[in-house]
């Protein structure tokens, strides 16, 4: 018989592998915490150094970014769906193997713009050439990649903000997923790149099924086609796959509001559910990752903390373990002050916890925190 997983279990048990129904003790190595997160979204590193703080004891900004910088335990580069990341380097290995290994799918850039498989393999080589021991601005990562490659590398031929982008940059990302180029300390304002420690990847299937068997321990239960939107991975190729991994005894089908996969022989699941109140920055990973999207945003959550169906556009105000309406911030010196729009109105008890919550939020920044509880909304914002 299989077996059936509801929603409350399914959800409390990841929110404790995602150390966000207990905080990880003081002293637990930061890159342990990014790694159960299966890593934490960093184009607005702000917002990876909250979800990293808010779900380990004492940790500031200032600690994720020493080990980002000073001891390298941490390294920011291209992770899954082409975004950049903080990703444990010890497990590079891992995230090379596998993301080199999923589809990549069509290229949006118009025919006349894109490269040939020949020429994204010679432009990645060139990038971890130049980066090898170097730390180069975009400029001049740009002219080091032309002097490699050659004039049509450098053709400004993809639109990009007010200006066009060189063609090579459409594969930067696929630099960073191959172990070829990370980022590096900023020089005054300008980004800067290097290279990772060199390491050796391992084996293309052993990659993808440790991935799988990671996001099912740390998300599961989930479907194929869940994995592949987290993936940006083809949902057929994710089902052969996870059929694949399911025949050699590496998942297993249990029943969550239908059929789902957790990794074999990992079903114990907490009888209690979650309760109290989080809060979650900009792309934190499990309002990404955790599904289905309808339950995790129920009712007007869906429409209100998801722009087009897309998540982590708004810090989420999570009730339960359920989206239950968004926040932002706003600093000044030494100050920040964080407004929280509940879609319901709290009970004291909760507003109390809040206000806790947003204070930790501070102690992350490394900031005085003040809490403002917003008008209730339930539509679109304005």
């Amino acid at each position: 018989m299989t077996l059936k997983i509801t929603w409350n279990e399914a959800s409390a048990r990841r929110m404790e592998r995602q150390c966000l129904a207990v905080p990880a003790r003081g002293g637990t190595p930061i890159a342990d915490v990014v790694g159960a997160m299966l890593g934490a979204h960093a184009q607005v590193l702000s917002a990876a150094e909250v979800s990293v703080g808010t779900r380990a004891d004492g940790v500031t900004r200032a600690d994720v970014r020493a080990a980002l910088w000073e001891d390298g335990s941490l390294v920011k580069t291209y992770g899954t769906r082409g975004t950049v990341h903080l990703l444990p380097t010890a497990e590079l290995p891992l995230w090379t193997a596998a993301l080199t290994a999923i589809p990549s799918g069509r290229s949006p850039s118009a025919p006349a713009v894109r490269l040939t498989e020949e020429q994204a393999d010679e432009v990645v080589a060139a990038i971890g050439d130049a980066l090898d021991g170097a730390r180069l601005t975009i400029d001049e990562l740009s002219d080091a990649v032309v002097a490699r490659t050659g004039s049509w590398a450098g053709d400004l031929v993809m639109p990009a903000f007010q200006g066009m982008w060189p063609r090579w940059r459409q594969v930067m990302h696929r630099a960073g997923q191959r172990g070829a180029l990370c980022f590096a300390p900023d020089r005054g304002r300008k980004v800067t790149y290097t290279r990772p420690p060199h390491f050796e990847p391992l084996a293309a299937d052993e990659g993808l099924a440790l991935l799988v068997e990671r996001y099912l321990r740390a998300y599961g239960p989930a479907t194929p086609g869940r994995f592949a939107k987290w993936a940006a991975a083809p949902r057929g190729w994710a089902t052969e796959l996870f059929a694949s991994l399911a025949g050699a005894g590496v998942i297993e089908e249990v029943d969550f509001e239908g059929p789902a996969w957790v990794a074999a022989g990992d079903t114990e699941f907490p009888g209690a559910p979650v309760r109290g109140v989080r809060l979650l920055p900009y792309f934190d990973a499990y309002a990404i990752a955790a599904g289905p999207r309808e339950v995790l945003f129920p009712g007007p959550a869906y429409a209100r903390a998801l722009a087009g169906g897309q998540a982590g556009n708004f810090p989420v105000l999570l009730v339960d373990g359920v989206v239950a309406g968004v926040w932002h911030q706003r600093r000044r010196g030494g100050r920040t002050t964080v407004t929280v729009e509940p879609l319901e109105g709290l009970t004291a008890e909760r507003e109390r916890e809040l206000a806790q919550r947003v204070e930790r939020v501070g102690e992350i920044l490394e900031a005085r925190a003040e809490l403002v509880v917003g008008r209730v909304t339930a539509g679109p914002h304005a």
